[in-house]
């Protein structure tokens, strides 16, 4: 039975994908920013551990774990969880450019720091669901169109290091995908937000599967999903 722990499991692509590994019987450790989101998480999916450390404090993420009891094998590390604040460069604060960063990029990368010994151990497998904000960068789009390019680099960086280790590396690249953060996309936007044109969670879910599913002997590195519609 694998273990997998997740960030952004409360809604979206990280809510569909611990559905779907639960539902399949694999073990969950869900991080959660407080404990009260935490308590809902193990409401949701009965028998799921879970980690409590707020992404957007990366600097204190270590602290938060070692106060806690980490799992001792980790047969993959999703990073799901994600933020979005649209804004011209020049009227972005630094503020902004910061919660996006440390959410998106920092976080990430100090989880996984963390979490390589057990990575190492069980030749396991670590997924950036990053964004198509991650391979192109339009108006508006700037501080989180950074943060995803920059999860980019830290995947390929990751992938060239630890191969040797056996442990695999995965981006995926959705397009918009039906959200409460595509529904936020499209009130910054002043767009009406119709969920039935953007993919469902479900679809990108059944991506990230697919990719730590794959027998051993071949790996999937970079993964995009488009709108069908």
């Amino acid at each position: 039975m694998a273990t997998h722990l997740i960030t952004g499991a409360g809604s979206g692509i990280g809510a569909a994908v611990a559905r779907r590994l639960h539902d399949r019987g694999d073990e969950l450790v869900l991080v959660a920013r407080d404990a009260g989101r935490a308590r809902e998480l193990a409401e949701r999916f009965p028998g799921a551990g879970t980690l409590v450390a707020d992404l957007a404090e990366p600097d204190r993420v270590s602290w938060a774990l070692g106060h806690q009891t980490v799992p001792d094998r980790i047969d993959s590390l999703l990073h799901v969880a994600g933020v979005v604040d649209l804004g011209r460069i020049g009227e972005l604060t630094t503020k902004t450019w910061h919660h996006q960063l440390n959410v998106n990029l920092i976080a990430p990368a100090e989880l996984t720091r963390l979490f390589l010994p057990q990575l190492r151990a069980a030749k396991g497998h670590v997924v950036f669901v990053n964004s198509g904000a991650g391979l192109t960068a339009h108006a508006e789009w700037g501080a989180y169109a950074a943060s995803k390019h920059g999860l980019k680099a830290l995947a390929d960086s990751l992938r060239n290091e630890e191969h040797a280790a056996g442990v695999r590396v995965t981006s995926v690249y959705p397009g918009r995908t039906a959200s409460p953060m595509q529904a936020k996309v499209h009130s910054q936007e002043g767009k009406e937000y119709d969920p039935a044109r953007w993919i469902d969670p479900e679809s990108v879910a059944t991506a990230i599967l697919t990719a730590i599913d794959l027998p051993r002997d071949a790996e999937i590195n970079d993964l995009t999903v488009r709108p069908g519609r």
